[in-house]
């Protein structure tokens, strides 16, 4: 048995990036209670996913130099969360961490303008 099966949780663990980054797309942000101190922290969901991802202060600083330091305008913002690691207290420990979009694969997600086509109009027809 894999020992990250014997736990589940509804929050995104690194394990579940199985060492790859990803590319996600914020679809809301709540306050919820975690841990043993039942403190409230900032959760993001992603669109499409099922597992939110419990923002400590690093992660958060990041999203907020990417959208700016008002939670509610964090929807629809993309960037990529990665399988890295980071030592805490004393111990090197899996985390999750956050970087921008590369620049040609945010141009992606933006969607083309549209093209309206001109069509020739007499000077008769301009109302003014």
């Amino acid at each position: 048995m894999n020992i990250n099966h014997a736990y589940p949780s509804k929050y995104l663990k690194a394990y579940d990036l199985q060492g790859r980054a990803v590319t996600v797309t914020i679809e809301s942000v709540a306050v919820e209670e975690l841990g043993r101190e039942r403190e409230q922290k900032p959760v993001v969901y992603f669109v499409g996913k099922t597992k939110g991802l419990p923002l400590n202060k690093t992660n958060m600083r990041v999203i907020a130099g990417l959208a700016g330091p008002e939670t509610d305008d964090w929807p629809g913002v993309a960037f990529v969360l990665y399988p890295t690691q980071t030592e805490m207290a004393g111990e090197t420990r899996d985390c999750i961490r956050i970087k921008p979009l590369a620049p040609a694969k945010a141009a992606r997600l933006v969607p083309p303008p549209v093209v309206v086509p001109l069509v020739p109009v007499s000077d008769e027809e301009v109302p003014f």
